[in-house]
């Protein structure tokens, strides 16, 4: 018996190990601060620990990675809340599974220095944009705060070039900028920049960038997986931070500069705690939001398109 149960044992010890299952994530950009949670997952060896070999994959077109989650050809992307209301209503067949970034990011932003005080100060302004739809929605709720319409100011499209363009003058402020970026590359050229956020001039709070699946995957075990890695990488950034930016830095080439360094720390207190957890009415009222803005034909029920993978049944 003895000599059964060594045998045994030997045996386990020298089988294989379980190959690790692959998942694909589209990134919504080129790696940056804002998927802090996903590097620190595969560099710290959670998602290994899970079960996971997790690609994190630059999209060519950062207008690509839900088209291909629901094309079949990613399992998960990193995409944009307010494009997901979109998105669904065209008939992507996309669900939100997760958070990775909780609170708005976009704001309004103009010079420190310049004449513009208040958003009032907007009217006769050029302001500088790259997408339209959702960027108008957001500009055009700030200005009637003020008394203002779009067309109290003049819009132009600045192709994401929105630091060049208000550093050069070509534009008096530009929506759309990242608050956690913009600023600090202004910082960065010697010039501060002032920032007027959405959420406080009467758009509703929305989740910035969330991770969508296909809707009829849901029931993939490894999304319940990555979750928990996700979870678990940022609760150990929120204890050590310091030592995250060293990990991140050392993960790829380009990522170690002051830019990057100044993001990272501006960005970690909007991660979500709790990325699989769901707000049902938030989501809703930014809905709401969209179709009184004419960007929605009508509000779906929410659990159509963003769930919480631990509260189905």
């Amino acid at each position: 018996m003895k000599r059964l149960i060594i045998t045994l044992l030997l045996g386990l010890l020298a089988a294989p190990a379980a190959a690790a299952e692959r998942l694909t994530l589209i990134l919504d950009w080129f790696v940056n601060p804002d998927h802090g949670p996903l590097v620190i997952a595969r560099e710290k060896g959670f998602f290994a620990e899970e079960g996971l070999d997790v690609e994190l994959v630059p999209p060519t077109d950062p207008n690509d990675p839900p088209k291909l989650v629901a094309a079949g050809r990613a399992d998960l992307a990193v995409s944009y809340q307010p494009q997901l209301h979109l998105q669904v209503q065209e008939g992507l067949p996309l669900v939100r599974i997760g958070t990775l970034v909780a609170t708005p990011l976009n704001s309004l932003v103009v010079l420190a220095d310049s004449p513009i005080r208040r958003i009032e100060d907007l009217a006769g302004r050029r302001i500088g944009f790259s997408v339209s739809g959702f960027e108008d929605a957001l500009l055009g709720t700030m200005l009637a705060r003020a008394g203002l319409t779009l067309d109290s100011v003049e819009l132009i499209n600045v192709n994401f070039n929105l630091t060049p363009a208000l550093l050069s003058g070509q534009v008096d402020a530009v929506i759309g900028a990242f608050r956690n970026f913009e600023l600090n590359q202004l910082a960065l050229e010697g010039r501060e920049g002032r920032a007027f956020y959405p959420e406080e001039e009467g758009v509703p709070a929305y989740d910035e960038l969330i991770y969508v699946a296909r809707r009829d995957r849901l029931d993939d075990p490894r999304f319940k997986a990555f979750l928990r890695a996700v979870e678990r990488a940022t609760l150990w950034l929120v204890n050590h931070s310091d030592e995250g930016w060293e990990i991140f830095r050392k993960s790829g080439r380009e990522l170690d500069d002051e830019l990057n360094r100044r993001a990272w720390y501006d960005t970690l207190p909007r991660f979500a705690l709790r990325p699989a957890a769901l707000d049902v009415g938030r989501y809703a009222r930014f809905a709401a939001f969209l179709k009184d803005r004419g960007l929605l034909r009508e509000t779906p029920p929410v659990e159509t398109y963003a769930v919480d993978l631990f509260a189905r049944r």
